[in-house]
């Protein structure tokens, strides 16, 4: 099967008519492999997908847009792959849903770090297709949305958004913005802080794990 990223899969244990979907996106220079390594954790009667970023930074390493240092070394992000990225994910999701049968009414991002950054973008850009986003580690960039998405429908949306109070790779501050944000746009959303710096802490998937059953 020739879809549009690679990717690696767990097939639910509970096998229903159509089964709902986890689609995990990992952070800049990691791979599929890297949060598919807790899909076992993840409730069964989901499909759990893992998708590979598509721009190859070399030896294993993906990221769904570039980041790059001027001589200052300011950091900046690269917003056209990032948009390429999101609208690459959109279409995956279409793909999956016509390969497998999975519930087009129940897909749930779980996004990591520059994959959380994607996963707000790719769920308010396409609201349709995606029913709850989990963004852990990541923050809100209104630039690599689609335009006038203020204007899309919302309603079926929900997010849980977690950050690491001494995260050094993206700052809580960035992350702090993000819910008042999405409550202008009435998308109902659980945001929670854990001790930790730029990674999931256990109790952050307990966290979002009960969400997910709630």
């Amino acid at each position: 099967m020739n879809l549009s990223l690679e990717y690696k899969i767990q097939e639910p244990k509970v096998i229903l008519d159509k089964n709902p979907l986890l689609l995990l996106l990992h952070g800049y220079g990691s791979n599929e492999a890297d949060l598919f390594s807790f899909a076992t954790e993840l409730p069964d009667n989901y499909y759990v997908i893992s998708a590979r970023a598509p721009f190859d930074l070399q030896y294993g390493a993906y990221a769904w847009y570039a980041i790059n240092f001027d001589a200052d070394q300011n950091k900046f992000s690269d917003n056209e792959q990032a948009k390429t990225s999101r609208d690459i994910i959109a279409g995956f999701i279409d793909e999956l849903i016509e390969n497998y049968p999975i519930d087009a009414n129940n897909v749930t991002l779980i996004g990591f770090s520059q994959g959380s950054i994607l996963s707000y973008a790719t769920a308010l850009s396409y609201p349709e297709k995606i029913q709850r986003v989990v963004a852990m580690s990541g923050y809100f960039n209104e630039e690599i949305i689609k335009e006038g998405f203020e204007n899309n429908n919302f309603k079926n949306l929900k997010i849980f958004a977690s950050h690491g109070t001494v995260d050094q790779v993206i700052p809580i501050e960035w992350a702090r913005k993000t819910p008042a944000v999405l409550e202008k746009l009435n998308i109902p959303v659980t945001y929670k802080e854990y001790p930790v710096g730029h990674g999931v802490a256990p109790q952050n998937f307990f966290d979002f794990k009960n969400w997910l059953a709630g």
